[in-house]
């Protein structure tokens, strides 16, 4: 666990893509899914926010990555 007065930024970023197998970015209503492993710029800018540091939430899930918030993306991961 990671307190939220932690600041995540981009190598953070690559570091979580390296250790996933799928990548979940969900911002509003777009999802965009992603294979993990390799860290591209176009996952890691996804990633971030206008302040460069990682979006909250941000969770693993196994081997998963779940970046951003969509109610439908929760509901598969976790259930209802």
């Amino acid at each position: 666990m990671v307190p939220a007065s932690r600041k995540l930024g981009e190598d953070t970023a690559r570091e979580l893509i390296q250790d996933s197998a799928k990548i979940t970015i969900a911002k509003g209503k777009k999802i965009d899914i992603f294979d993990g492993g390799q860290p591209t710029d176009e996952i890691v800018s996804r990633m971030l926010g206008s302040t460069g540091n990682l979006r909250a939430p941000t969770i693993t899930v196994g081997d998963r990555l779940v970046v951003g918030y969509n109610e439908d993306v929760y509901q598969e991961i976790f259930g209802e």
